[in-house]
């Protein structure tokens, strides 16, 4: 599996396993500033490659196959930190995938984190991807960039409104679909964003 784990300085007693986006792995510079960030304010996070991103591929499998990645992550992290409350999220697809968990009931699951949710590709807003976000039941966290041209926090509202779930949408002013805001540099994530995503772990029930 090749997860890699970030312990935390001061344990919240809560795990997050933390999937990748489609174009990068998990030591895209966004990753390994999440996982550390997120450890540093007293998460364990958990880090893997999808298996298309280790065999050298550059294509995405088929949902079915990330998602069963996914939950062979998920299995491994239990066993590294048995006892914490679970969360599953992710960067772009992965935090899709993280959705798709949840909507499928995943066994033990406190929450969700998405961090720039890919509600349509871009330029596509006629191709949603939604489907699945109705059944989901655990509490959810968008974040999303106000210029994510994969969906804005306006697109994302009536879709929300339209879940059972609990969700919070925190939106990242001025920020594109990797939060990064203009002028800032690619790949560090805003410590307020670090800051909500805690916070918010620590709330969710």
């Amino acid at each position: 599996m090749g997860a890699t784990g970030y312990a935390a300085a001061r344990p919240a007693r809560a795990l997050l396993v933390l999937a990748p986006g489609a174009g990068a792995g998990q030591r895209h510079p966004f990753m390994v500033s999440v996982a550390r960030g997120l450890a540093d304010r007293g998460i364990d996070v958990v880090t893997f490659d999808f298996p298309y991103r280790r065999a050298g591929r550059r294509v995405p499998d088929r949902a079915p196959a990330l998602e069963a990645a996914f939950r062979e992550a998920v299995d491994a992290a239990r066993g590294w930190r048995a006892g914490d409350r679970l969360f599953v999220g992710g960067k772009s697809m992965g935090g899709r995938m993280a959705t798709h968990l949840a909507a499928a009931g995943l066994d033990g699951l406190c929450g969700v984190v998405a961090l720039g949710y890919p509600l349509h590709p871009p330029g596509r807003p006629d191709r949603p991807r939604i489907a699945h976000l109705p059944s989901i039941a655990v509490p959810v966290l968008v974040v999303q960039g106000e210029r994510d041209t994969f969906g804005t926090p306006d697109e994302l509202a009536p879709v929300i409104e339209s879940m059972r779930a609990p969700v919070h949408l925190h939106a990242v002013a001025g920020g594109d679909h990797s939060l990064v805001v203009r002028g800032a540099p690619r790949g560090e994530v805003p410590a307020d964003v670090l800051d909500v995503v805690r916070a918010w772990v620590e709330d969710a029930r």
